[in-house]
């Protein structure tokens, strides 16, 4: 049990994943993170800001491929992870706003990506692409909703190329600009989860604070209503 706990502390440290599952472990962990309701918790975006600052390591040690090569094997994943995520949701329907809580499921996640695909509508794929958590559940709610099949192909894969190359980009080219950038991961990473998490963190705030004031409101009219 303590082997599954520590190997899944492992899963959320993004140096860890590269140093040890190199290309291999990167590719299923982008495709979980973008399909399956399972992956909420992997970390995506600091991931491929890691890969892109240990891009030479990755190339050589998968038969020293280009880098360009490599952003688009993990880009594809992502496509092929939404791809997944897209045709669970048609298949699954409504029956995950019925499912039970359970360690890898919370229904709100899925409550707020619905929310997300209604104000964006199609290009939320696209921008579920650069935030956390939303990113897993968006293409399931794609499917739930009966997306048209060309229009959601082609938010996920320009959604997918964008994100991969501009995280990996961003890491690779710091790490030129700034080479012992690999002595501060942690603070970097720390960093990154804060300004890709921030948007979410925004939204369930003010969603509690809006849910709230609506909720007085109403009772404010419920009590001007009543008679004397």
């Amino acid at each position: 049990m303590d082997q599954i706990i520590e190997f899944f502390k492992h899963l959320i440290n993004p140096s860890w994943i590269i140093e040890h599952g190199g290309l291999y472990l990167l590719l299923a962990i982008i495709f979980a993170e973008t399909g399956l309701f399972i992956g909420f918790f992997l970390p995506g975006d600091s991931l491929l800001f890691v890969a892109g600052i240990y891009s030479e390591d990755l190339c050589r040690s998968f038969f020293d491929l280009p880098f360009v090569l490599i952003m688009f094997l993990i880009a594809t994943a992502g496509v092929l992870g939404n791809m997944v995520g897209f045709w669970f949701g048609k298949k699954s329907g409504p029956i995950l706003f019925k499912k039970k809580d359970t360690f890898f499921f919370r229904k709100k996640h899925l409550h707020q990506a619905h929310e997300f695909f209604v104000k964006y509508g199609g290009g939320a794929i696209f921008f579920a692409r650069f935030l956390p958590i939303i990113r897993t559940f968006a293409p399931i709610v794609a499917g739930i909703v009966g997306m048209e099949n060309k229009k959601f192909m082609f938010y996920n894969i320009v959604g997918s190329f964008a994100w991969v190359f501009s995280m990996m980009l961003a890491g690779h080219y710091l790490d030129k600009l700034f080479p012992n950038l690999k002595e501060h991961l942690e603070l970097i990473i720390l960093v990154i989860v804060l300004i890709t998490t921030l948007p979410v963190l925004i939204k369930v705030i003010f969603g509690k604070v809006k849910h709230q004031h609506a909720h007085d409101e109403h009772k404010k009219v419920e009590k001007t209503d009543s008679p004397l």
